[in-house]
């Protein structure tokens, strides 16, 4: 009879305790639940634990995050922290632990060879006897937790004692592998934000359609979140629109920086630099300075006049933009110089080459390697033949229908994308609807001087712009390859001719005044056109040097500097002067 009340006390307390175990196991799930700090629930959980089996302290140890050579004391209870302890996986009570997965109890740890009296050495705290159990899930080791020194009774730790830490330490295991699974899902979520917002910002850097009349379409379509690759056009004052392609080296946030920056660098220097290739020189140079993991930009630029349908190109190691004719045939344009964006000096002491090509009713395809290296249906990539046969295919359709009909070749439902797909066209078609007939044109002012542009500023006829004048055509100098004293010289007859355009065209009053300057092989041609009422060209003439009398002198300053100076007419039937002069470089 004794025997059998003995066995109901003990499930009497078995099931106590079993209910308390549960009790606890709640508790701690609702503290990992609503703790935003691992750390902080780490330490609260182990609380719970002491107190519940009755001991003088613990500690809770993980595996370290970047190995699992090492275990690092995350939380501690009792007299003495040591939280922060680094220990190998396998040293010590705990270490075993670790490395077999077993709980275990060690009632007398001076008998036990694996405990580690350092710490007790170091703190004077006397470690009698210790229970600690594995941290796991599944296959998956985490960690361990131990307890120190029971209180009362014999101070010994029971069996019961260790299955329910083994208990506790299942329960601590799956509450910490959901704690840093919300974390996770949490800074995943705070990426993607991140990310959304840099592709909010990346489609805001892209140009607005220019509407059907406009000859440029572009699409950019990201293989990710964010591209490396850009395109950009806009219109200058004069009319002709400036447009760029590009394609960034690597992927991710830090090719999408410097895409921005690239692009950013096209549209603010594009509108004062209108030599495509010295524009190609200057962003190279800018990027160089902050290039970082050889990261570069193949990149092609270009100036297109509706005008006259000529484009001028400069192609820096990008794939060759594909030129296609009225007839359906093509001429490609490779690239004559390297990526941007790899050294300041890259391309040379003649910088970024240019080509010049009539489109005459044509267009230009520039393109990156994301749509030609796309896989089709079938499996097969593009290629170069595949895009030619499918805008010969299309080529009486609008532009952007060309576009959408390129990439949806590639880019079908929810295909992944192998990379980037990015393409430009620039169409003739309707300026060269809109373009007189050759033999009806009044003859171009340009029609007699070959080379490059190198500046075609418009600026209000102010004082102050005198300096940003004087500044700019000392440059423009310096690239036509004059001297520091012709380059002096030239500055002053350019000075000399705006300050009378100011004074006498003007009459001292606001207008606008356009500089430009082209490079030819032998000579630096400087033209100035004002909006002023025509001059009577017969009255400007060099005055004597033998006449003393205040002023008058700039047109003879003129003369004897450029080498020839004509005064000519507007060819676009609107008012205004235009004065030409050139000077011959040695």
């Amino acid at each position: 009879m004794a025997d059998d009340q003995t066995t109901n006390n003990l499930i009497a307390v078995s099931g106590e305790r079993f209910g308390d175990h549960l009790e606890l196991l709640s508790e701690m799930s609702r503290d990992f639940a609503e703790s935003g700090d691992i750390e902080q629930a780490l330490l609260k959980g182990l609380e719970r634990i002491v107190d519940y089996m009755n001991a003088e302290g613990g500690a809770l140890f993980l595996l370290g995050d970047d190995d699992s050579q090492t275990i690092e004391c995350r939380a501690c209870v009792g007299p003495v922290d040591i939280t922060g302890l680094t220990l190998p996986t396998g040293q010590g009570i705990v270490g075993r632990c670790v490395e077999t997965g077993h709980g275990e109890i060690v009632r007398d740890v001076s008998k036990d060879p694996n405990f580690q009296g350092d710490v007790d050495a170091k703190t004077g705290f006397k470690t009698r006897s210790i229970l600690c159990a594995p941290i796991a899930v599944k296959d998956r080791r985490l960690g361990a937790i131990e307890v120190l020194n029971k209180r009362g009774g014999d101070g010994l730790f029971s069996p019961l004692d260790l299955n329910m830490l083994i208990a506790l330490g299942a329960s601590a295991g799956l509450a910490i592998v959901n704690a840093r699974m919300a974390a996770e899902l949490v800074e995943k979520e705070r990426v993607e934000r991140e990310l959304e917002l840099a592709a909010q910002i990346q489609r805001s850097l892209l140009p607005q359609p220019g509407g059907p009349e406009f000859p440029v379409s572009a699409v950019n379509v990201p293989a990710r979140m964010v591209s490396g690759d850009f395109y950009d056009f806009f219109t200058l004052e004069d009319g002709r629109i400036y447009f760029c392609l590009g394609d960034v080296s690597g992927k991710g946030i830090g090719a999408a920086l410097t895409m921005a920056k690239a692009t950013s660098l096209f549209h603010c220097l594009g509108k004062a630099i209108h030599a495509p290739g010295h524009l190609l020189d200057l962003i190279n140079t800018e990027l160089a300075e902050t290039a970082t993991q050889g990261r570069f930009v193949t990149m092609a630029a270009g100036l297109y006049s509706p005008k006259t349908g000529e484009i001028t190109l400069s192609n820096a190691g990008h794939e060759p933009p594909l030129i296609m004719d009225r007839q359906g045939s093509f001429i490609d344009v490779p690239a004559s110089a390297p990526p941007v964006g790899i050294a300041p000096d890259i391309a040379g002491p003649d910088g970024f080459p240019e080509t010049k090509h009539k489109l005459e009713g044509g267009a230009i395809y520039i393109f990156t390697d994301g749509l030609t290296e796309g896989y089709l249906a079938d499996g097969s990539e593009l290629g170069v033949e595949g895009l030619k046969e499918r805008l010969i295919q299309t080529q009486t359709s609008q532009p952007d229908v060309r576009i959408d009909a390129v990439i949806g070749l590639i880019h079908r439902g929810g295909t992944p994308l192998r990379d980037d797909l990015t393409i430009l066209v620039l169409d003739d078609t309707q300026a060269s609807k809109d373009r007189p007939d050759t033999d009806q044109q009044l003859p171009a002012l340009d029609d007699d001087e070959s080379g490059d542009w190198l500046v075609d500023l418009r600026l209000p006829t102010q004082p102050a712009m005198l300096k940003v004048i004087r500044r700019v055509t000392e440059q423009a100098a310096t690239l036509c390859g004059c001297d520091e004293r012709t380059s002096q010289d030239i500055v002053i007859a350019v000075d000399e001719a705006c300050q009378n355009v100011i004074r006498h065209a003007y009459g001292g009053g606001v207008g606008e005044l356009i500089l430009s300057v082209r490079k030819t092989d032998k000579t630096m041609v400087v033209r100035l056109r004002d909006f002023a009422p025509p001059v009577d060209v017969s009255k400007i003439k060099p005055r004597d040097l033998d006449d003393l009398r205040p002023g008058g002198l700039g047109t003879h300053f003129i003369r004897e500097i450029m080498d020839d100076v004509a005064f000519l007419a507007p060819s676009d039937g609107e008012p205004g002067n235009i004065l030409r002069m050139e000077k011959r470089i040695n």
